[in-house]
């Protein structure tokens, strides 16, 4: 029986219950390394990510503008914002509203969705199954939404009551955005439109979306509410509260603090994605950092390539000059590793590099 199979290594303790209960500090297992704390390493508050507004794509204008920014963001950044994206403001505030609504029900309700490290899919409180590992100041509830074979509304929450036909509903528009995405992306990286969605399996993607609640915390510069690591899958959708800030993104050997635009959405590039672009577009290095006054939430929506299909790079980002960088692998075997680990900044896919 392997290490995931047999469930978490120690007991499973909220963090929400401790930001309740811990009023002045906050217990050792959740104290990062100094090197790893926030308030050590410069943060650039002047600057942003970039915003792009689709509205002119959307509805079919001229849009060699709108691929230009895309490709110099995916290119130096790896990170941007989105505006008259086509996702209601109402629907991303009614999906993030009844997520709270769940986070702050009794917890013997919550309980009832508790989740393993076999799936991750439930309601959860930390990433990785090492024993001892220092932890990360957040809960989460995890759910697959694609393939449908995966997708069980039953393990979703029943409370409140009108969250699963929200989330369902908040999903499919975030799969239609995703599409339009990987087809830019594919343009911009001097393919068909097609050509990367088919790499990722065509029709036949992977979807899953994460609700993250990052409780006030007593010490937040000990601590983070997510450390620093890429997204191992292909691209993320990042739907935060837009008032409380806490996203923050590696630039170099800072740090910048995301300031999100009204009815934004984030857009990150996963590690897939950097495989399969040859280093083209990057999955950059981001965490979340807490604050004792206000909590928050976010929902991050992770759009994957079909799970058995060997991901490398695409034979036409291949050139002498550009070798291939990085040894295929299913993202089925690829993900095993943040479930065994966690968060580890950039490992992973750095150890997907061939040896030239």
């Amino acid at each position: 029986m392997s290490c995931l199979q047999q469930g978490w290594p120690e007991p499973i303790i909220r963090v929400q219950s401790l930001s309740e209960t811990c009023v002045s500090a906050i217990p050792d297992r959740y104290v990062k390394p100094p090197s790893e704390r926030p308030e050590p390493q410069p943060v650039i508050e002047e600057a942003n990510i970039p915003l792009i507004d689709l509205g002119d794509l959307l509805a079919g204008d001229d849009h060699s503008t709108i691929l230009n920014q895309i490709s110099e963001a995916c290119r130096d950044w790896g990170f941007f914002q989105v505006v008259n994206h086509g996702v209601s403001e109402e629907l991303m505030h009614r999906t993030l509203q009844l997520w709270g609504h769940f986070f702050y029900l009794p917890i013997e309700e919550k309980l009832i969705y508790a989740n393993s490290p076999l799936t991750y899919e439930g309601y959860g409180s930390r990433l990785g199954v090492e024993k001892g590992a220092i932890l990360d100041w957040s809960d989460y509830f995890f759910l697959n939404y694609l393939p449908e074979t995966l997708r069980d509304r039953n393990k979703w929450p029943s409370l409140p009551s009108s969250l699963r036909e929200t989330v369902e509903e908040y999903c499919e528009e975030l799969v239609k955005l995703c599409g339009t995405l990987m087809k830019l992306f594919s343009i911009t990286l001097g393919l068909g439109e097609d050509h990367l969605p088919k790499a990722f399996g065509g029709d036949d993607i992977g979807a899953c979306l994460r609700v993250n609640f990052y409780p006030k915390c007593p010490q937040p510069d000990l601590t983070l509410g997510l450390s620093s690591h890429s997204d191992p899958g292909g691209m993320t959708i990042l739907l935060p509260e837009d008032h409380v800030a806490g996203l923050q993104v590696r630039r170099g050997d800072s740090w910048v603090t995301v300031k999100v635009a009204p009815s934004a959405l984030i857009v990150n590039i996963g590690d897939q994605i950097q495989v399969l672009s040859n280093a083209n577009y990057k999955s950059v290095e981001h965490r979340v950092v807490v604050n004792s006054a206000k909590e928050r939430f976010s929902l991050a929506f992770f759009y994957n390539p079909k799970s058995d299909v060997p991901i490398g790079p695409l034979k036409e980002l291949v050139t002498p000059d550009c070798p291939a960088l990085y040894t295929p692998m299913t993202f089925s075997e690829y993900r095993l590793h943040i479930r065994m680990k966690g968060p580890c900044g950039k490992s992973q896919v750095e150890s997907l590099k061939c040896p030239h």
